[in-house]
């Protein structure tokens, strides 16, 4: 049987096709390289999510940091104008600071720690990997539970909770007042401590939580201690408040 000449590449062409693709590599190399700077260009996601995590974290409290002392710099101002309209409004404006939460409250306490699955447990679990970790509407259902019964302040990772603060999930961490958190979670209620422990153990989405905390196979963390004094600090974020304007039709 004879062959065409378009049945089998040309030795020609593999002459030339060769050379090209060993440096097409070697400009790849070169550019990896160059960008990696030394370092792995595919670092333990587990080990670059921490180190994010703690990099924002301190750059978000740097500028919190900034923003209260603005906050108290612009407070002195005003309350240095002789004016009786400013005057007026100051006093209005100390006597909710209390139940905005911008004053610390003391007193006993009830505290819940929430955490992941331990390591050990998750690398033998077959099933769903989001039953291992902690949740926003976890640590949200221990939240309502304690302003239910009657929390007279609430903090969470040590910051106040005020009524415009927000969590949320981003990822495996937990973002509060747009500061990132990662586990574990500590929740902590200044009031009595008996109505916060029953406000607790009532909640049935905290009933689930507890249950599936004693599955050996799960064992997400559940802890929960009573403190005879506890201080809830005032809280320092930003003031001002974003909200949607809706479009004009």
């Amino acid at each position: 049987m004879t062959t065409g000449p378009h049945d089998s590449p040309s030795p020609r062409r593999w002459r030339l096709g060769t050379p090209a693709v060993f440096l097409l590599c070697g400009i790849l190399f070169v550019v990896s390289a160059a960008n990696s700077e030394g370092t792995d260009l595919r670092p333990n996601r587990y080990t670059d999510l921490a180190s994010i995590v703690e990099a924002e974290s301190d750059e978000a409290n740097v500028l919190t940091a900034r923003a209260a002392a603005l906050n108290r710099e612009v407070e002195q101002l005003t309350k240095g104008l002789d004016d009786r309209a400013v005057n007026r409004y100051n006093r209005e404006i100390e006597v909710m600071q209390d139940p905005a939460g911008l004053t610390p409250r003391s007193g006993p306490a009830v505290t819940v720690t929430l955490t992941d699955s331990p390591l050990e447990v998750a690398e033998e679990y077959s099933g769903d990997p989001n039953d291992l970790v902690v949740h926003q509407q976890d640590i949200q259902a221990v939240v309502n539970a304690m302003w239910r019964g009657g929390a007279k302040a609430v903090t969470v990772q040590g910051q106040r909770l005020v009524s415009t603060t927000g969590i949320k999930c981003s990822g495996n961490t937990v973002q509060l007042q747009g500061v990132p958190y990662s586990p574990p979670y500590v929740i902590r209620a200044i009031g009595d401590p008996g109505v916060l422990l029953s406000s607790i153990s009532e909640d049935e989405t905290l009933e689930i939580y507890r249950e599936v905390a004693l599955d050996p196979e799960i064992a997400v963390g559940w802890d929960v201690e009573v403190e005879e004094f506890a201080t809830a600090p005032a809280y320092d974020g930003l003031l001002d408040l974003d909200y949607a304007v809706p479009i004009d039709g």
